[in-house]
């Protein structure tokens, strides 16, 4: 499938990195398919874009938050978690979302919603996690040195 984006121009989407997250992401619940995009032109290795294939001039910054935070391990609901299929440690992909300000180094990512996908069947969810974590937890410092993993 050859996808227009705002941000990336024309790309070729293979069938098998279509993730499907049937509830849409906060905010945004009329977008339920969406393919990552790795920016290789950009230094960052660590940010990604979630970009959505149903309004493709959407796209939205995610990273793996074990980037920079190491022992990010969220606790979530079991029931929250069987539309996505059976997971387990081989299969699931966890990110978050990346907010980034007109002022950079106020950077942050949502710790408190992760997107889970299976990796298996590409079934993808947004779940707000019961830990007490950080909304918008501040990364610049962490992505400059390089440090977190």
């Amino acid at each position: 499938m050859v996808v227009n984006t705002r941000l990336f121009g024309e790309i070729d989407v293979q069938e098998d990195k279509i993730i499907n997250i049937d509830k849409g992401i906060i905010g945004f619940p009329d977008m339920k398919l969406f393919t990552l995009v790795f920016d290789s032109e950009k230094d960052s290795k660590n940010i990604m874009w979630l970009q959505s294939l149903d309004e493709t001039a959407f796209a939205m910054p995610v990273m793996v938050p074990n980037d920079v935070v190491g022992d990010y391990n969220p606790t979530i609901e079991d029931e929250l978690l069987k539309p996505l299929g059976e997971l387990n440690p081989d299969n699931t992909y966890v990110l978050v979302t990346v907010k980034v300000p007109s002022n950079i180094e106020d950077m942050t990512i949502n710790l408190k919603a992760p997107i889970i996908i299976n990796t298996d069947t590409l079934i993808g969810g947004q779940i707000i996690v019961e830990d007490d974590v950080e909304v918008r937890f501040p990364i610049y410092d962490i992505l400059k040195k390089g440090a977190g993993k």
